[in-house]
């Protein structure tokens, strides 16, 4: 027997997904998480603990290219997180939806004895 959560999960989903898989909320939870290791990394960099890194990192390079990467780590985070959100709610969607298929044969098995 389905749960009153899971029987929500199923209509909010059938209702939902389509929309949830769409471009323009493809970045919306993983862009935070993006945005997070984004930092951690100017922080790193900027914290100056391994000196050696920094002196060949300011004198080689472009802080441009710092930039554009911590951009493409935000963009490629973000969008893969809310892939694979969209995957894993996708998964339960159809093992509960076989779940309550099978529910409702053994159901109408029963009734047409």
């Amino acid at each position: 027997m389905l749960s009153d959560k899971e029987k929500a999960f199923i209509e909010y989903w059938e209702a939902n997904r389509l929309k949830e898989k769409s471009i323009y909320k493809l970045f919306s939870p993983g862009f935070s998480i993006g945005l997070c290791i984004g930092v951690a990394i100017l922080l790193v960099f900027n914290s100056g603990w391994y000196e050696r890194a920094n002196m060949v990192a300011q004198a080689e390079s472009s802080p441009w290219v710092l930039v554009i990467g911590i951009i493409a780590i935000v963009a490629f985070t973000g969008f893969f997180y809310k892939k694979f959100r969209w995957e894993m709610n996708e998964q339960t969607y159809r093992e509960l939806k076989a779940k309550y298929e099978a529910e409702q044969k053994k159901a109408n098995d029963n009734t047409g004895e």
